[in-house]
């Protein structure tokens, strides 16, 4: 029997499986082992090639197997999917797994360190309190408007709608008072962590020279340069800023065939806080623009003159981020293009 070279490892809570491969791509193993023995395992087994799908846990279990001298390699999800054999369990996981990473031109995702991963825990926690003091806010709104109090969105008007709650000679139904002032204290609790949780941010942004770099893009703020920092792979990872921009899901979708071009909307695929953070950027740069105006002759004139306010949105976002990949891969600060003649 040959040495095992690629072991494939599907993860799981408590139960995992793994399958091994030799050279030549046959199967050498295949076994469960629970969690409490699977660093014991791959401490017995020769140094190899060790491939998992790209989630939450992959990360935490590629550094320790590297530290065991592994090579790890974790890939997503999606590209795995289609080495599967009809039905889908564990084993069939693991097997599916082993093949695609044994594929010459399979893609990979690095693993991230500590360091990265706490500085996106903090944007997680970030953009959670955000949904959750939405939702407080739209529970208060939808109760108070069955007493006909009303107020424009917003959180601005929420806090006078609040202000009037809080008064003294608030003429509400004492019983629903009470129920309404936990809401609004609630919504000022999220307020105050989302504020320490933005301070925090602003300060690495303030710290960190490529953050500061970035800072100079237009649309991109304290908030995106830490989180292209924090969430994105290393520039070198895309050979261009266009595969980078794929990466995040801002290029569209092909469904191109018998030599005609086929382009939709985009693909929505990769990294979705870093997209959103992007657009919402853009969507800045493009209401400033219409509501002041674009520089005479730029591309985004061109562009907010024969386009849809959304599209042009979305494009830009996407020119930002290729304008974001260039800057950390090649150095040097944004540098507005001069406007055609």
């Amino acid at each position: 029997m040959e040495s095992i070279t690629t072991i494939g490892l599907d993860l799981a809570k408590q139960v995992f499986h793994v399958h091994g491969a030799d050279s030549s791509g046959a199967a050498v193993l295949s076994r469960k082992l629970s969690r409490a023995k699977l660093m014991s395992f791959f401490a017995s087994q020769p140094r190899c090639v060790v491939a998992m799908e790209a989630c939450g846990g992959s990360h935490h279990w590629g550094r320790e197997l590297s530290r065991l001298g592994h090579e790890v390699r974790l890939i997503a999800p999606a590209y795995v999917k289609p080495f599967v054999k009809r039905q889908k369990n564990d084993a069939a996981d693991a097997e599916a797994i082993c093949e695609a990473a044994q594929r010459p031109s399979m893609r990979f995702v690095l693993v991230k360190s500590e360091e990265q991963q706490a500085s996106a825990a903090v944007f997680r926690a970030r953009d959670l309190l955000v949904r959750q003091r939405t939702q407080t806010i739209n529970a208060l709104r939808s109760l108070l408007a069955e007493y006909g109090w009303v107020a424009p969105k917003g959180l601005f008007h929420m806090a006078g709608l609040m202000a009037r709650v809080e008064a003294s000679d608030c003429p509400l139904p004492s019983s629903a008072r009470g129920a309404f002032l936990m809401i609004a204290d609630s919504i000022k609790q999220q307020d105050s962590r989302i504020r320490e949780l933005e301070r925090e941010i602003q300060q690495r942004a303030r710290e960190d020279a490529d953050a500061r770099r970035l800072m100079t893009i237009p649309g991109i703020g304290p908030i995106t340069a830490t989180a292209l920092l924090a969430l994105a792979p290393p520039p070198e990872t895309f050979a261009r800023g266009r595969d980078f921009a794929a990466w995040l899901g801002l290029t569209p979708l092909q469904r191109s065939t018998g030599g005609k071009q086929k382009l939709g909307a985009i693909s929505k695929m990769g990294e979705r806080t870093l997209r959103r953070l992007l657009i919402i950027g853009s969507s800045a740069v493009v209401m400033q623009a219409s509501r002041h105006g674009a520089p005479a002759g730029s591309w985004l004139a061109q562009m907010m003159a024969r386009k849809p306010r959304m599209l042009v949105t979305v494009a830009l976002a996407n020119k930002t981020a290729r304008i974001a990949w260039s800057l950390l891969a090649k150095g040097g600060t944004y540098r507005a293009p001069a406007a055609a003649a």
